[in-house]
């Protein structure tokens, strides 16, 4: 509640349906207290210095006198005042009105004298000399400012319009970036995918030829094995039948010795049996004289060829 409202006794101010608050001295509306009282539809408010204007809250109301204040605007949504019929605003600072004037369908009284009005409302406003041309200027007013809300329309429709083919431009580059955006990344995981696909293949040539060494290597180790096995068991029936000739040959000799020596040393060497072995030994001993070079020569190929087979 205002300064002004404070000092104010509504109920003193209030007969019927009216409500008088003129010459109040009042800088504001005191809404509040008004809106206590919705079956008071006649407001007058004259001769005070209200400046500002907040009452279009209070939508009962059927009419309004402002004259003589000092208003120098209308608010937006005067047009809610759906009931209004009758409203004075002379002699006030109004140099135009709000949009929403035109919504103001049941309004059939104005007064607009002695406000600076810009010309062409100035011109449908006319005089209000009399009820007839107050009358005159409610219904020229209007239809001035229906004109006005048209136009204010169709602008804010174009502007809409633009708004909307902007905004689609925008929805449409958007789209578009996006489009690049999940063609860029398909690429990418195609071409990912392709890097993990070489990548595997490389892979899998590099086991396959590291497998393929592997049995190379196996093959030459068991060929290598394998000329081994055949050398060594190649050589062992050689070495073992050399070895047995070796062995017999020695016997002989050594059983020819004894025979020799038997004959040779004893008393049995005149003996008819020991005559054709001592004559035997004789030969021989100079027959192994005469083959000593072949027997050694027989040595020597025999521990060549040992030392080969252990090889």
């Amino acid at each position: 509640m205002s300064k002004n409202s404070k000092a104010l006794n509504l109920k003193d101010k209030i007969n019927g349906n009216e409500v008088d608050l003129s010459l109040s001295n009042l800088t504001e509306v005191p809404v509040r207290e008004l809106s206590l009282f919705p079956k008071a539809t006649v407001l007058d408010m004259s001769c005070n210095n209200i400046i500002f204007l907040p009452f279009c809250s209070l939508t009962h109301l059927i009419r309004v006198d402002l004259s003589k204040n000092q208003l120098t605007s209308l608010p937006d949504d005067l047009g809610n005042l759906s009931n209004l019929q009758h409203l004075d605003l002379y002699n006030n600072k109004l140099t135009s009105l709000p949009v929403s004037f035109s919504q103001l369908r049941s309004l059939k009284w104005l007064d607009l004298k002695d406000n600076p009005l810009e010309p062409d409302l100035a011109k449908a406003a006319g005089d209000c000399l009399d009820e007839k041309q107050c009358k005159q200027c409610a219904a020229k007013v209007l239809q001035y400012m229906s004109v006005i809300q048209e136009e204010v329309d169709r602008a804010r429709e174009k502007r809409l319009l633009r708004e909307k083919e902007l905004e689609k431009k925008r929805e449409a580059k958007q789209r578009e970036r996006e489009a690049k955006e999940k063609e860029a990344r398909k690429q990418q995981k195609a071409e990912e995918k392709e890097r993990r696909r070489k990548e595997y293949n490389a892979n899998q040539m590099a086991a396959l030829a590291a497998q393929e060494q592997q049995k190379r290597k196996n093959e030459q180790r068991k060929r290598k094995n394998g000329q081994k096995v055949v050398m060594k068991t190649g050589s062992k029936p050689q070495r073992s039948l050399i070895g047995l000739l070796f062995r017999f040959f020695l016997l002989v000799l050594l059983g020819l010795a004894a025979v020799g020596a038997v004959c040779r040393m004893t008393d049995l060497q005149k003996e008819a049996v020991c005559v054709p072995v001592n004559l035997a030994v004789n030969d021989g001993l100079s027959w192994a004289g005469e083959q000593e070079v072949v027997v050694r020569q027989l040595w020597k190929s025999l521990v060549y060829l040992d030392k080969q087979n252990d090889t």
